[in-house]
């Protein structure tokens, strides 16, 4: 991951009921970098293109723009799988160019969130490359590894959104990782403090660099249960999308907690 500053950006000045928060009722218009507009001609949309529509953007009256991934990414899910946290993806630009676009946002009185995926990372993302070479490397724990059933299958039952299992065999630890969607994606372990501090830096990093929120993806899927309880079977008539949602893939109350501990540092 590209380094990230330490340095925090000044403190947003504290809301009151005369000075509500910009974003409560703010109404954004969502850009997908890659189809919305073409600066150079290759045929890939690209940051520099946002900038050149922004004007346009700003004559629908919206408040901001809330911009879809475009960091570094194998691209499996459309950028949803970052590699690098702290980058802009060289199809989409560079760093001056995101810089760029958020100077003109701001003078033509625009806010800028841009999405965050926090929840998981690509495969190819160097903490996980690190994480899966042994069960006591410095990042052995930044992602949900679990031991097989004496049987040697999954830890648990439960059900990726992307069909199937959530756990995948890796050899080199002879452990199965948590994978929530894909298994490219492997679920960061958010219960872990030096995780905690890692993506708070990321944050960091985004909002020195003048964005105004995150649009925080998956959040219900921060945290996992530590417990790793199977889920109970569902009906047939639930559903399939309805039978992945339980209260075991995901521990709701612990992914609601880290969101508000960490909704002023965001907004």
């Amino acid at each position: 991951m590209s380094e990230a500053t330490s340095t925090s950006p000044a403190a947003p000045p504290l809301h009151t009921e005369t000075t509500p928060p910009w974003w409560r009722g703010a109404v954004l218009y969502q850009i997908y970098p890659r189809s919305f507009a073409d600066s150079n001609g290759d045929g890939i949309g690209d940051l520099a293109g946002i900038t050149q529509r922004l004007p346009y953007v700003a004559s629908l009256g919206v408040d901001g723009l809330w911009i879809s991934p475009f960091f570094p990414s194998p691209q499996r899910d459309f950028g949803y799988d970052v590699q690098d946290y702290c980058a802009v993806d060289p199809q989409f630009g560079s760093l001056a160019d995101f810089d760029a676009l958020v100077g003109r946002a701001h003078d033509l009185g625009l806010k800028v969130v841009i999405d965050q995926v926090w929840s998981h990372t690509a495969l190819e993302h160097p903490w996980f490359e690190e994480s899966r070479q042994s069960r006591d490397n410095p990042k052995a724990d930044w992602y949900v590894w679990a031991d097989a059933k004496p049987d040697g299958s999954p830890p648990t039952n439960w059900q990726s959104w992307m069909g199937g299992g959530t756990w995948t065999w890796e050899p080199r630890r002879q452990q199965y990782y948590l994978h929530n969607f894909l298994p490219q994606m492997p679920d960061l372990n958010l219960h872990h403090p030096e995780v905690q501090d890692a993506i708070l830096s990321v944050g960091r990093f985004w909002l020195a660099r003048g964005v105004d929120g995150f649009r925080l993806d998956t959040a219900n899927y921060y945290c996992h249960d530590l417990q790793l309880r199977d889920n109970p079977a569902q009906p047939p008539s639930a559903g399939a999308m309805c039978r992945r949602r339980s209260s075991s893939t995901c521990s709701t109350s612990a992914s609601r907690r880290r969101c508000l501990s960490w909704s002023a540092f965001a907004l």
